[in-house]
């Protein structure tokens, strides 16, 4: 098929959470398959040095009704034992992407988020035309993710006399969060060069405001989020965000498809980011890991429990909980590692407690890609207590690298780690910890359970290989990917 991926942020280009991993090793993967893919996103500052990209297309955009000239460069991506390459095209236009973050900067969005991706969505779609009109090729499927590009969407099924020539085109929206919306005063819908009918509550409105997810959601074809479980969960009121009416309205619902990892950058026995390598069958490398990032946090080379925290430092992740039961942690014989950054109260927090526990709590706030991998590798768990949680991606880098999680059940948390019970450790299936409720009781509980269990070696040892040997490769996913791009019927089965 003929797909082209339009996304606000992929890696190795940009990122601020795991909405780029995935964009980043679906289309990869979706290559390997054999399909033509062309993903489409943001030329942001700092590209490569030494990037070999080429002038693709020069494009004139309407933005609140003035034309904004921008340019789009090309990069041919060569991927290991695909017959193709992976086509990235870069919409540049530097007054909006060449800033210092991608949606905001010192914790504040910028004001102009909204020009800024309705400049984005437009260009995908001028760029959509201009390959099937200018260049011949054939487009399948235009696969958006999230509200940066769900303006794709709006524009195509609202504006066809625009978009002559691309009414064939299938559209499929993919949820990562719907906890970011892109909601913008009520007074800005004249930007979006849309018919004032638009703005209403069978539209684009939204409490008076302007909501461009929803109109994502409704006039896609299809609409995807990233695990069953959180399928199901965002038609409640609880875990919808006040979209739960506008998703149960769509007559074919929603279809959850669990997301992967990119296996060969996430592999314990090759990861060049680590001191040492290791396997399921040879854990010798883990713990020199382990004694690695102790020194390199500045923490006593003990034999105690490690435990990780990998994540934007938010509400939603509930690390707010975790810096509750801190005092009870440190009362406790373990040492905890914390990678990430997010909101300020809740990094100063952890920095008052790293200050307060200095031999006990290592720090680093920020994201490093390398840092992330050694915590991985060098912790025995790995604690997410997230209040919902679309899919997850920290929990399966630590099935993969021997760390056992301790997750809330929510979500993909659910979907992808077995909780401990004597049943599953019987039938060789736990890989991790469940607890239910978002308290600090309830999180406190599976802490000490884990704690627990991790003085049982042998049971410890099951947990560890278990995780290890879940295939958590793309291929499934991405299969599944394709049933929904070539229709419903097929993706109906796979829900």
């Amino acid at each position: 098929m003929n797909i082209v991926m339009a996304a606000s942020e992929a890696v190795p280009y940009a990122k601020t959470g795991g909405l780029a991993d995935v964009v980043g090793a679906l289309a990869i993967e979706l290559t390997k398959l054999g399909h033509h893919v062309i993903l489409v996103m943001p030329d942001y500052r700092g590209r490569a040095a030494g990037e070999s990209r080429q002038l693709a297309m020069r494009l004139s955009i309407p933005v609140d009704g003035k034309p904004v000239d921008i340019t789009v460069e090309e990069e041919n991506v060569p991927v290991t034992g695909a017959l193709h390459r992976l086509r990235v095209l870069f919409v540049r236009y530097d007054p909006y992407f060449d800033r210092p973050g991608l949606y905001q900067q010192d914790h504040h969005d910028y004001p102009d988020n909204l020009e800024r991706f309705i400049l984005f969505c437009r260009a995908a779609l001028e760029i959509v035309r201009g390959l099937m009109e200018t260049r011949g090729e054939k487009v399948d499927v235009l696969h958006l993710h999230d509200w940066q590009t769900a303006l794709c969407a709006v524009y195509l099924k609202t504006l066809p006399h625009e978009y002559k020539g691309l009414d064939q085109l299938k559209v499929l929206l993919t949820l990562h969060n719907m906890g970011y919306q892109g909601i913008f005063p009520g007074q800005q819908f004249a930007k979006l060069g849309l018919p004032p009918s638009l703005f209403s509550p069978s539209g684009l409105e939204f409490y008076g405001s302007v909501n461009c997810l929803k109109g994502g959601i409704i006039f896609s074809d299809t609409v995807s989020t990233v695990s069953p479980t959180y399928a199901q969960e965002i038609m409640t009121a609880e875990y919808g965000c006040g979209l739960e009416g506008v998703l149960a309205s769509r007559a074919d619902g929603v279809k959850g498809i669990t997301n992967g990892i990119d296996i060969d950058a996430w592999n314990p026995e090759s990861d060049s980011y680590l001191p040492a390598q290791y396997t399921a069958a040879d854990l010798s490398g883990k713990r020199a890991c382990k004694r690695a990032l102790q020194r390199e946090l500045k923490l006593p080379n003990r034999d105690v429990p490690l435990l990780a925290v990998i994540g934007r430092l938010t509400f939603q992740k509930g690390f707010d909980l975790l810096i509750d039961v801190i005092p009870e942690l440190m009362s406790l014989d373990i040492q905890t590692v914390v990678l990430g950054t997010g909101d300020h109260h809740l990094e100063q927090q952890f920095i008052a407690a790293q200050a307060r526990y200095p031999d006990r709590i290592g720090l680093c706030l920020g994201f490093n890609e390398g840092m992330a991998h050694r915590i991985e590798a060098g912790s025995d768990m790995l604690i997410m207590p997230s209040r919902y949680e679309p899919c997850g991606l920290s929990q399966l880098y630590s099935l993969r690298y021997g760390t056992v999680p301790i997750v809330r059940r929510t979500g993909g948390l659910a979907d992808t780690v077995i909780p401990f019970r004597p049943s599953t450790i019987k039938s060789g299936r736990a890989t991790g910890f469940h607890f239910i409720d978002a308290s600090t009781d309830s999180l406190l509980s599976a802490l000490v359970l884990s704690l627990h269990v991790y003085k049982e070696r042998q049971t410890w040892q099951s947990l560890i290989y278990t995780g290890m040997k879940v295939d958590l490769s793309w291929d499934r996913s991405a299969k599944l990917y394709v049933d929904l791009y070539r229709g419903p019927q097929e993706g109906k089965k796979e829900n």
